[in-house]
């Protein structure tokens, strides 16, 4: 269990910079990650598929790069009267696009590309940061490597979201617990344009501020001086809150027109009552039984994480961001064949891992590290050259 006083000791402690910190974590993970990219172009050649065509220009990643070449107002009638609108988008993702696109000669394709991999690399550094800050750089370091060989991992260098919204979520929390409360709502603004579950960075922000002020009460001074913090958390949701308003106001169906949107591709939020019906379902038959019995173990996993980072006293910071993606990914009535990905900006659940791995010694880690890396690669590969994120 963490002490607080422990905390305050390591932060009085003179320690190298953090880029220099960081430098082992980030080295590792671009390993893992080249691993993951090779093994898929191998695999994908082998089937006579493009590595780089499953990467940039499949699923969503077609959505993000119209967007950014054409603007909004683009959607699919499906048969079934469901409406695909590209307003489910959130646009900071196709903005960079268009601005890299506007300044390089790449494609809306390779931009994306360009900006999931820097945004991995930062995510990368967000997390090791987070983790350093709470636990000490070895446990930094098996974060991050846990957060590379996730069995979806691949993901994070694809042209999705997913990387872009982890690296500003880290670092937002990273501010939260430095006390920086301009650039926390900052960069929680910023999650806020990047994914619908910018919320969750928002809830962070607002919960610890609240809870400052409130222990503040009949006290003299505190961590930051109560503009930065007001400011801060007034900044926090302004980026999906702005965007969400502005599809309301694009669609004439006000504050709930985003509502509208998500339910056009049948996402929404029913407290987990399909996700579980999805999983029952899995039992009626065999061997179908056998992946029903995985989705349970998988969420059990979750949850233990979750509860295990609550009694090992994780800044509330963490807590709540984590809890709030765990609901948004696991309560939602999406397509379920993309939770997996949607849970990937849940990192702090790895915590209680990456403080295991990190007790015993380098070698044991090394290759515990290192034969999940291969799994994550060779997984990976095969999940993309067959049905892959939606």
């Amino acid at each position: 269990m963490t002490d607080l006083a422990d905390l305050d000791v390591r932060a009085a402690e003179p320690r190298a910079p953090l880029s220099r910190r960081a430098a082992p974590a980030l080295l590792g993970y671009a390993v893992v990650r080249a691993l993951g990219l090779v093994v898929l172009a191998v695999w994908s050649a082998a089937r006579g598929k493009s590595a780089y065509t499953l990467l940039t220009a499949r699923w969503d990643s077609l959505w993000y790069a119209r967007v950014a070449g054409l603007g909004y107002g683009y959607e699919v009638r499906l048969p079934n009267g469901d409406v695909h609108s590209d307003l489910a988008f959130f646009p900071l993702l196709p903005w960079l696009e268009r601005l890299l696109h506007a300044v390089t000669p790449l494609s809306y394709a390779d931009a994306g590309f360009t900006v999931s991999l820097l945004a991995s690399l930062a995510a990368a550094a967000g997390i090791f940061a987070v983790a350093d800050r709470v636990y000490g750089p070895r446990t930094g370091i098996c974060a991050v490597l846990l957060w590379a060989v996730l069995p979806v991992g691949i993901v994070q260098s694809m042209a999705y979201s997913e990387s872009l919204f982890t690296a500003l979520a880290a670092w937002s929390l990273y501010a939260l617990l430095t006390g920086r409360w301009l650039s926390a709502g900052a960069l929680a603004a910023l999650a806020g344009l990047t994914r619908p579950v910018g919320a969750a960075v928002v809830a962070a922000v607002w919960v610890v501020g609240v809870l400052s002020f409130v222990r503040e009460r009949g006290t003299r001074g505190g961590q930051a001086p109560v503009w930065r913090r007001c400011l801060g958390m007034l900044l926090a949701p302004l980026g999906a809150a702005g965007y969400v308003l502005w599809v309301g106001h694009r669609t004439g169906k006000g504050p709930l027109g985003y509502l509208d949107v998500q339910a056009g591709w049948r996402n929404g939020f029913d407290g987990g009552y399909a996700f579980a019906r999805f999983v029952a379902d899995k039992f009626t038959s065999f061997p179908s039984a056998l992946a029903g019995a995985g989705l349970i173990v998988g969420v059990a996993l979750l949850l233990w994480l979750h509860v295990s980072g609550i009694r090992q006293r994780q800044p509330l910071a963490l807590l709540v961001y984590t809890g709030v993606v765990l609901a948004l990914a696991l309560c939602a009535s999406s397509y379920f064949g993309s939770k997996p990905r949607l849970l990937l900006p849940a990192f702090p659940v790895l915590l209680p891992l990456a403080r295991a791995l990190a007790r015993p010694r380098t070698p044991k880690s090394v290759l515990v590290t290192a034969g999940l890396a291969v799994a994550s690669a060779v997984y990976g590969a095969f999940w993309l050259n067959g049905s892959g994120p939606p």
